[in-house]
């Protein structure tokens, strides 16, 4: 990327910043919401330079990437809504938690109410992790494996490495007080109603093990040392670091607390796999070149890419510039337990033509990247080595 470039994406993340900060000052997010009536539903700029328009989702460009930076910026991280973003006013916000797994069990209509300022009392902590949507790398369903999935045509950008800010959500459950019998929590957000097929199916929630909670979740108010932007859960979002990114809901309405199992249609319906409902994301890598990208021929090229895994950090990376016949080791770089790996590999003597690059990961789990991925007709969980064609030219 250019220093240009470079100074745009600082220019733009600078201008949100500061405009959601003025809200943040005024209470004026109430205001602001009325202004956008009518609007897209995602509400930050959205340039083709950074991104591709699904409409009510973009998908991060990977040839946007600046190899030197390690975390993603809000302005240039991907966006999933399942209806629209809302704008929410912080100032009369509050995070409802009620069940029967509470230490006093409390109903729907008699919830604790929480306020950002309750929140921010209890210990805060950072938290860097890579952010994913279950069905990111849907596309090469069809494209590399002939048989296309049903929904957003992702590529690989659905994805995003944030250093999120707030409360360990273990926290907060051990301040309001915790039945130990506790297994389930349901989290349910803001945004506007789901409608499909004509049947309303409510705001997005979506249930967790009482063992998540108390691990790694995060009620998260900061990314990367600013407030959240809108179009990632302002003021408010769950984020359960190494999951499914529908699990970690935006706008942050209510935690349902039970001593039952919960479900709701987002781990009935959606976001499975035949009988299981998905959590960990698996292992993936990612070019940071454009899609048929043209490459100078020179004696050296230098190639980056990055690789990420739910379940452990990435130990090593390798690489093929003849189609798999043949694989090299890349180099890696520092990562964090969370985050995701960089990598880099320089392609020596180079031959003028079409090629294609590849690259697979295995993390420290074990796991490592197979060659192709069993088909599901939602598309998710898409690991397979990406086949990435070049030409030298």
């Amino acid at each position: 990327m250019d220093a240009i470039s470079r100074a745009t994406g600082r220019r733009t993340l600078l201008k949100s910043a500061a405009v959601l900060g003025g809200a943040l000052a005024t209470g004026a997010l109430a205001p602001l919401g009325r202004a956008l009536a009518g609007a897209p539903a995602i509400l930050k700029p959205l340039p083709p330079a950074w991104f591709v328009d699904y409409g009510t989702n973009a998908e991060m460009r990977w040839d946007s990437v600046d190899p030197r930076d390690y975390l993603t910026s809000p302005a240039r991280l991907f966006v999933r809504d399942h209806t629209s973003t809302p704008t929410i006013d912080a100032s009369t916000y509050a995070l409802r938690v009620y069940g029967d797994g509470l230490r006093r069990p409390r109903t729907a209509d008699g919830a604790l109410t929480l306020s950002l300022r309750d929140l921010r009392r209890l210990p805060r902590t950072t938290l860097v992790a890579t952010h994913e949507c279950t069905g990111n790398g849907r596309s090469l369903f069809g494209t590399q494996q002939g048989i296309p999935a049903a929904g957003t045509q992702w590529t690989l950008g659905a994805v995003g490495t944030v250093a999120w800010e707030g409360v360990r959500l273990r926290d907060v459950l051990r301040a309001v007080g915790l039945d130990p019998a506790a297994v389930s929590v349901q989290a349910t957000g803001l945004d506007p109603h789901y409608v499909s097929g004509g049947v309303d199916h409510g705001p997005v929630r979506r249930p967790f093990p009482i063992a998540k909670a108390l691990d790694d979740a995060l009620l998260a108010w900061g990314m990367n040392g600013e407030p959240l932007l809108p179009d990632h859960g302002y003021p408010l979002r769950l984020v359960l670091p190494g999951w499914v990114g529908i699990g970690s809901i935006k706008w942050l309405g209510s935690l349902e607390v039970s001593t039952t199992e919960l479900t709701s249609p987002w781990n009935t319906t959606w976001y499975r796999i035949g009988d299981e409902p998905l959590s960990v994301n698996p292992v993936r890598s990612a070019w940071e070149l454009p899609w048929n990208a043209q490459l100078p021929r020179d004696r050296r090229i230098a190639l980056t890419g990055r690789s990420w895994s739910g379940a452990a950090p990435v130990r090593t990376v390798e690489v093929s510039a003849d189609g798999g016949s043949t694989w090299q080791r890349a180099r890696t770089r520092r990562t964090w337990q969370r985050g995701w790996t960089p990598w880099s590999w320089t392609w020596d003597r180079p031959v003028a033509g079409e090629h294609v690059l590849m690259a697979r990961a295995t993390d420290a789990a074990g796991r490592t990247q197979p060659l192709t991925t069993p088909f599901n007709p939602n598309g998710y969980f898409f690991d397979a080595v990406v086949r990435h064609p070049v030409t030298v030219a």
